[in-house]
């Protein structure tokens, strides 16, 4: 069953994403790897979608967040490269090797797992392993008096049976933000990373394939990072202040329709809780967009739609289905007529800013129920409903 898209659906720009990469790819140059990050659903934008797109344009390493991501790219027919960063029960370790799948290891619990039930299936994993040098969630310590320790314990998990340490990464906690002390912290990562290497490769004999480090704050601002491979997310979706500084293009595009327009008087309270009331006759337009189709109820009353006629100012609280806006100097606004949530003329870094939040937060959180509709070389070439019909 097909969906009604005049309702809210998303635009997903793939031509945008092919653009972004190739600026990516001119700005590391031509011997470093590009692992593109298509976790979460390529946040928000399809990861089968992005992904095939980005093998048939030349990327070298796909991540994502679990094996359920990664099984949902090799079953619909993706060949390259993929890790994953986050966690894999024990139990997966068999499908992973059979669908030649990369898996963080981030502790020597996980190692010792992940070698005992390769070596069970009689396979070898291949692994990258994951140093914590300051980020402070997963990876093998190595900060603070840990280095010794740290470099032991990758060293132990490169020579497991069953396992193949291909790569070795870390990831960066500021590298995005602004300011000496930030800069300091981020250079002071890459230092204890690059330190780390240097003695877990001397004790192996040998060196890593892969080295990454560098995610979107460092592709924009740390060249001397790119080392092997880069993993750059934001920037290949084209959000966020270094994407606008680089010439990068949004790839999603929010839209919705007026529903039905009402006319209030003044005094009348719209929406719940009655935070706005009307202070003359006001025509409101009701919108078929709310907090289930993933607009952040902390925007109620905060921000503006764009109309065919301008910015619309959002009124009242944003309700689970609907949202309102005030169009009552739009006359040419009408029932049906498009609404852009987000994208060219209302920009997501706004909204995000208004919303204390990242513009990631925005595209994961379009519901399912949010019909994409991709577009490539400027014509609609597919749209999908993720609702089983």
């Amino acid at each position: 069953m097909e969906s009604t898209l005049r309702r809210t659906w998303a635009e997903i720009n793939l031509d945008a994403i092919e653009y972004n990469y190739r600026k990516i790819r001119e700005k590391i140059g031509p011997n470093v790897k590009f692992l593109g990050v298509v976790k979460a659903d390529a946040y928000g934008h399809g990861s089968i979608q992005v992904s095939q797109l980005l093998e048939e344009i030349g990327a070298d390493y796909l991540a994502v967040s679990s094996a359920d991501e990664a099984l949902e790219l090799r079953v619909n027919g993706i060949k390259m490269p993929i890790l994953i960063l986050g966690h894999t029960p024990k139990e997966q370790v068999a499908r992973l090797i059979e669908y030649n799948v990369t898996q963080a290891i981030t502790c020597k619990a996980k190692a010792d797992e992940y070698s005992a039930e390769a070596v069970k299936c009689g396979g070898k994993l291949k692994v990258h392993i994951k140093v914590d040098t300051g980020m402070s969630r997963l990876g093998y310590l190595c900060d603070n008096g840990y280095f010794d320790t740290g470099v032991k314990g990758i060293v132990e998990a490169c020579n497991m049976p069953g396992l193949e340490a291909e790569g070795i990464f870390t990831h960066f906690a500021v590298s995005d933000e602004l300011g000496e002390k930030n800069d300091k912290y981020t250079q002071h990562q890459f230092q204890l990373f690059t330190d780390v290497i240097d003695a877990v490769e001397k004790e192996l004999g040998h060196k890593f394939e892969i080295r990454h480090c560098a995610n979107t704050g460092a592709v924009a601002r740390f060249p001397e990072t790119y080392l092997d491979m880069v993993r750059p997310g934001l920037l290949l979706y084209g959000y966020g202040d270094f994407a606008k500084e680089m010439g990068l293009k949004p790839a999603m595009t929010m839209k919705t329709t007026v529903s039905t327009i009402k006319i209030y008087p003044a005094g009348t309270a719209i929406s719940y809780g009655g935070i706005f009331v009307t202070d003359k006759t006001t025509r409101i337009g009701v919108l078929p967009y709310g907090y289930a189709d993933g607009f952040l109820r902390c925007l109620s009353n905060k921000c503006s739609l764009y109309t065919k006629e301008g910015p619309a100012k959002l009124r009242g609280k944003i309700c689970m289905d609907m949202c309102m806006i005030d169009i009552t100097d739009m006359p040419t606004v009408d029932v049906g007529s498009e609404v852009e949530i987000f994208g060219e003329k209302n920009s997501i870094d706004e909204l995000a800013a208004i919303a204390d939040t990242i513009p990631y937060e925005l595209t994961c959180a379009v519901s399912k129920r949010v019909p994409r509709v991709y577009y490539r070389n400027g014509e609609v070439i597919e749209k999908e409903l993720m609702l089983r019909m």
